[in-house]
């Protein structure tokens, strides 16, 4: 149902999951026939997956390692593998579109109005709506700091020698002079000593950088990237039976839910006290037309059972609120007519529940 009102529009700011969320203060007057639209939410499981890049790179001198530098095991080939460590799901609530409604007040009722999202969900009546206060969680993902390029510290001599085996040698020399250097800084041995501490820093950071970048010619260079990703899922009234979401590779990493490179990633979601049809009466089904046609309508959700596996291991297993598998129930109008007392009821804005009436 498309409603075109003029509104009286006062915004409040909320918090919610450390994202800052508008609420709308909308009020019932004669402009507006005294009437305020909104909607219900139905639920939507956002689904998040982290998992590590680990990138190996063998050294260009790695058959050397052992022989110049005493490393057993160096990496010997360049490889990209994916672990997957973590996933978790959330509910969240969204626009039902097949499930928008008016409030409607009587002219004498003393200055009602509805608290809504920006996105219209219904949050209050008679009553201002503050989301919770959350902690905000997010890390600052470490960015590995990237070694400088070797052969930038290589001599001429060493990019002169007529074979690998003798740059490797000569590399393996300048890397144990670096060592030297360092310790002899360190014992305080060294001719040209730093002469203060920045100085001192500088110079020892310099040389780590350059044994470090010398010796991955050798052992090689392993780098890890944490990756995070987002799924949506939005159900429906039936229960959801190992519906793949996406894939998970070992070599690619997160792939489509139809790239058979992965193994699957499955959700299950059953509803835990599913209703059955109520058959009515001719004079009950009118009687429920006219609560619904002039009430105020609202969510009663249902529990589900919610568990996400991979490769025989379940990472998700909860229960949660899920609006599709419940139903609606409405509230008489004429409890909104006391002009002395107003009520106000207080919603779940994310499943449209009544959280509180307060007279």
């Amino acid at each position: 149902m498309k409603v075109y009102i003029s509104l009286l529009l006062f915004l409040f700011i909320g918090v919610n999951t450390g994202v800052a969320q508008n609420t709308v203060r909308m009020s019932a007057v004669k402009g507006n026939n005294y009437g305020v639209v909104y909607s219900l939410p139905k639920t939507s499981l956002a689904i998040t997956v982290d998992y590590t890049k680990k990138t190996c790179k063998a050294g260009t001198f790695y058959q050397y390692a052992e022989r110049y530098l005493s490393i057993s095991n160096p990496i010997t080939e360049n490889t990209v593998s994916y672990t997957l460590d973590k996933i978790d799901a959330t509910t969240k609530g969204v626009v039902d579109k097949d499930r928008s409604y008016m409030v409607e007040f009587r002219p004498n009722t003393t200055a009602p109005f509805v608290t809504l999202t920006r996105d219209g969900l219904i949050c209050a009546i008679n009553d201002d709506y503050t989301f919770p206060k959350e902690e905000n969680k997010t890390e600052t993902p470490v960015v590995p700091v990237a070694l400088p390029n070797p052969r930038s510290f290589l001599s001429e001599e060493i990019l002169r020698a007529g074979s690998t085996a003798k740059q490797a040698e000569l590399i393996a020399k300048q890397i144990y002079r670096l060592r030297e250097s360092r310790n002899n800084i360190l014992t305080g041995e060294a001719d040209n000593m730093p002469p203060d501490g920045n100085a001192y820093k500088l110079v020892m950071t310099r040389l780590d950088e350059q044994e470090k970048a010398l010796t991955a010619m050798f052992a090689g260079t392993e780098t890890v990237e944490v990756i995070s990703r987002e799924f949506t899922v939005v159900p429906d009234e039936k229960n959801i039976d190992n519906r793949i979401i996406f894939r998970f590779s070992t070599k690619l990493g997160v792939v489509g839910d139809d790239d058979l490179s992965g193994s699957p990633v499955s959700l299950t979601l059953k509803n835990k006290e599913p209703r059955e049809a109520r058959v009515l009466t001719p004079k009950e089904e009118k009687d429920m037309e006219k609560k619904f046609s002039s009430g105020i309508i609202y969510n009663i959700p249902n529990k589900a059972g919610l568990q996400i596996s991979y490769n025989g291991r379940i990472y998700v297993q909860k229960e949660c609120d899920i609006a599709q598998y419940g139903v609606q129930e409405a509230l008489v109008p004429k409890m909104f007519d006391n002009n002395k007392l107003p009520v106000k009821v207080i919603f779940y804005p994310d499943t449209g529940a009544i959280k509180q009436i307060i007279q």
